[in-house]
């Protein structure tokens, strides 16, 4: 991995030099337009719309279109003189429940590297986050915006996790909200089952991308001047007659392809539902049981 930043976490008067990686990448097959008739590929010109004629790089600035069509043009000075942070520091903020982070406010990871001199104070940072588990909310700027992010431990690495400003959240303004919608408790009763026989312990190894894969298979044919065999289409099933008999007939199908998946494997022994929840296999079931309200803190919305 080739850093993208270097600047340091400012936690009090603590400095620690961190370099920044991009923790994440897209897998997706990419393409280049081309013309189909002998592969070429397509270029573009940046062209004015008012005189059509071709524009230079270096006379391209930034517009922002009015409601009225007119254009307010911005020059470089213009952006110099905005007040974004050019300090290169990761400012600790406070410490917050990770839960009381919404996960719709992340937009991207980032891993966080000491450098030599810094793996010290590093380390220290994050063996108190971690045993606090808690998160550090910071403030970043990066790549000409500033963000507010999180800060926590993953496999022994501090993980800076870019979050959006709260105004770039929409509302969920739908109208079935308002409505009065009834639900029996029947129904509630069998939604409820259907979801603990699908319980288990997330493994994201057994998810796949199956239309990249299939995508990538078209490729390796052409590549390879053979033909590509099409997957056969999977049979489409009859719907259920109403709400309750589909949730009815989901159990079953459910609970048939969790039996099916481990078969021949011994049971595993039940959680007791006091207990903590801990680490086990994805065949274990709980034990249902009623609740206690929690007893802690007043959570402070994100």
């Amino acid at each position: 991995m080739r850093s993208i930043w270097k600047g340091s976490i400012s936690f009090g008067l603590v400095t620690i030099p961190v370099k920044v990686y991009s923790a994440t990448e897209q897998r997706d097959v990419s393409f280049h337009q081309v013309h189909r008739e002998d592969g070429g590929r397509i270029k573009y010109k940046r062209v004015c719309s008012v005189d059509g004629e071709e524009v230079p790089y270096a006379d391209i600035a930034k517009g922002y279109e009015l409601p009225s069509g007119e254009m307010v043009i911005l020059t470089d000075e213009d952006f110099a003189d905005l007040p974004l942070s050019s300090s290169r520091r990761i400012d600790v903020l406070q410490f917050v429940e990770q839960e009381e982070v919404d996960p719709i406010y992340f937009a991207k990871s980032y891993y966080l590297e000491p450098d030599a001199q810094g793996a010290k104070p590093y380390v220290l940072l994050r063996d108190a986050l971690e045993s606090s588990e808690q998160v550090a909310i910071v403030k970043i700027a990066l790549r000409q915006r500033e963000s507010l992010a999180t800060l926590r431990v993953r496999g022994g690495v501090f993980v800076l996790e870019t979050m959006l400003w709260p105004d770039e959240v929409r509302t969920p303004d739908f109208p079935f909200l308002e409505e009065d919608i009834e639900v029996r408790k029947q129904e509630l009763s069998m939604a409820t089952s259907l979801i603990e026989s699908m319980e288990g312990d997330f493994d994201p190894s057994e998810y796949k991308d199956a239309y990249r894969e299939a995508l990538q298979a078209v490729i390796d044919a052409k590549i390879e001047g053979r033909e590509v065999a099409r997957p056969a289409e999977e049979a489409a099933e009859e719907p259920a007659a109403d709400l309750l008999s589909a949730l009815r007939a989901s159990v079953e199908a459910a609970k048939k392809s969790r039996g099916g998946e481990k078969a021949g494997e011994k049971a595993p022994a039940k959680k007791a539902p006091a207990r903590k929840k801990s680490s086990s296999s994805g065949g274990a079931k709980k034990e249902t049981a009623k609740k206690e309200p929690a007893k802690g803190r007043g959570r402070k919305s994100a």
